[in-house]
């Protein structure tokens, strides 16, 4: 694959990642089909550009910046476990300052859970994951991959900020986030049965990224 090919690859992965942002968009695909089928294409989409992407990385003209040593896997297997508690502890939670929340309008911002430590847990874990992936991928094409991930991920915390305090009220929004950031740093769990799912779903998540990554990414996570 030429840099062209792989830059026309990246358009079209912003070009479909774009797509939550405008309103007017989402709004009439939602309408279109329904917000629960809306959600399942979306998510399948977004997987498959991102799978797209990683594919067109590695076909790229090689040109290494620096070398892979092993502790830079290790440091990958380490913090991957993280991303998965990240996104177990925070999918389907309520969440009203970020995109993603299921049922916003019971959050409780006394009991905000993930929240009170990561207003934007999905943009965390997509963070880390590219800043982990660099590590030891250590090429140009690569480079250009997980780095624009990475700061596309951190661009866009201020994008949703600014969204959402236009359709909340900036007021509304400071308050709720005060409030929110005054909960306990640490507290018991709402039950204990829902979190220990979500430990055993990031736990068989993470066994599912080791074991599919060969036969997906063709790299093996090891």
């Amino acid at each position: 694959m030429t840099w062209l090919g792989f830059a026309g690859v990246f358009a079209a992965f912003f070009a479909t990642h774009s797509v939550p942002l405008r309103p007017a968009i989402r709004q009439g695909l939602v309408g279109a089909i329904g917000r629960p089928a809306f959600g399942m294409a979306y998510s399948a989409l977004s997987l498959a550009m991102l799978g797209l992407l990683i594919h067109a990385a590695g076909e790229a003209p090689y040109v290494m910046l620096w070398p892979t040593q092993p502790w830079q896997y290790r440091a990958v297997q380490g913090g991957m476990l993280v991303v998965c508690l990240i996104l177990a502890l925070s999918v389907g939670r309520p969440n009203p300052f970020s995109f993603g929340g299921a049922r916003n309008d019971r959050f409780d911002p006394v009991r905000p859970g993930i929240v009170r430590h990561l207003r934007h847990p999905a943009l965390a874990a997509l963070a880390l994951w590219a800043g982990l992936h660099l590590l030891p991928n250590g090429d140009l094409s690569h480079l250009l991959l997980f780095g624009t991930l990475g700061a596309f991920a951190a661009m866009g915390r201020g994008v949703i900020d600014r969204r959402k305090r236009r359709e909340m009220g900036a007021d509304t929004w400071e308050a709720l986030w005060r409030e929110t950031r005054r909960a306990p740093r640490v507290q018991a769990p709402r039950t204990w049965t829902g979190l220990t799912v979500r430990l055993l779903a990031a736990l068989a998540a993470y066994g599912a990224l080791v074991a599919l990554h060969p036969v997906v990414i063709g790299v093996s996570a090891g």
